[in-house]
């Protein structure tokens, strides 16, 4: 990741890197060197989580775009630079971002394909896609927000793009909520929904998101990341988290299930699914499994059996 930063075509003069040590046992600062850059700086964020590093860097960072790039993200030469670009000619834009192509450790089985969304890849094409929510003559913002949609060409986390000020705002929202603040890897754990979480936050105050494809990174993808046991445990606590994200938005195109129902539902979707007759079946059933796990856990509104 660094190495693919010291060739961005932006003069290295114009942008600031800062490389957070999210509570790792031993200091980052004592075995990478930054001093190839002149505007680079090492920050200790001693709290573990992906949620508590991302709040630091805001803290930390002087810029006025922030740009996420994950430990396993390799930006292409020119991403700084279209990066730039894209904040002057999208004025009203709050967070976007692009291409997210796979470079294998090992060749994946067949399967992969028919899950590699949850790898965090994202490929649209060579249209660009932006989504605003516009004002609507609804006088219920709750309502309003219940009549939208989350967008398809909606920023993954790789190669995440904010705008200072829609950065501050997502900041001033979360700050207090520890249902909110918890979102995000932390440690082994596979709890997400921080990346659905910034982009609600940039629509609920006013900006727009979108995907550009000109910006391009390749996301390194270890062995151990397409084993199916691994994606199976990834896609179900992404499902759980999904119902949580949305519902603390006051999101809710479905309705609550009683407890008693999660374990009978994921029986009858276990045969639904047939997951012991492929690897992809049963990643899905372990989705489905999150999915009632999440409804179930939904605060009381009108419930249904």
């Amino acid at each position: 990741m660094l190495e693919a930063l010291k060739y961005q075509t932006l003069p290295i003069e114009q942008w600031e890197l800062l490389l957070v040590d999210n509570a790792s046992h031993q200091l980052l600062s004592s075995e990478i060197d930054l001093s190839w850059h002149p505007n680079a700086r090492h920050i200790r964020e001693e709290k573990l989580g992906l949620t508590a590093a991302r709040l630091r860097g805001f803290q930390e960072a002087v810029a006025e775009i922030f740009v996420f790039a994950d430990d396993d993200n390799v930006l292409a030469p020119d991403y700084l630079k279209n990066v730039v670009n894209i904040c002057v000619n999208y004025p009203k834009l709050g967070a976007w971002g692009g291409k997210t192509i796979p470079e294998y450790e090992i060749k994946p089985e067949s399967w992969i394909s028919e899950i590699d969304g949850l790898l965090g890849l994202r490929d649209f094409g060579d249209d660009l896609k932006v989504c605003y929510w516009e004002e609507t003559s609804i006088q219920s913002f709750n309502l309003a927000k219940q009549l939208k949609q989350y967008p398809d060409c909606s920023p993954i986390g790789a190669g995440l793009i904010l705008r200072r000020e829609a950065a501050e705002f997502y900041v001033q929202q979360v700050t207090g909520s520890s249902t909110r603040l918890a979102f995000g890897r932390t440690g082994k754990q596979l709890i997400s929904g921080e990346d659905n979480d910034i982009v609600l936050t940039v629509l609920e105050g006013g900006w727009g998101v979108g995907y550009f494809p000109q910006l391009q990174l390749t996301h390194l993808i270890p062995s151990s990341r397409l084993s199916k046991n691994y994606l199976a445990k990834l896609n179900r606590a992404m499902s759980r988290s999904w119902i949580q994200v949305l519902d603390t938005h006051k999101i809710r195109p479905w309705l609550k299930i009683p407890r008693w129902t999660v374990l009978p539902r994921k029986i009858k979707a276990f045969f639904r699914y047939k997951p012991w007759k492929y690897p992809a079946s049963y990643i899905r059933w372990q989705g489905a499994c999150g999915t009632f796990e999440g409804l179930g856990e939904l605060t009381n509104h009108k419930s249904v059996n």
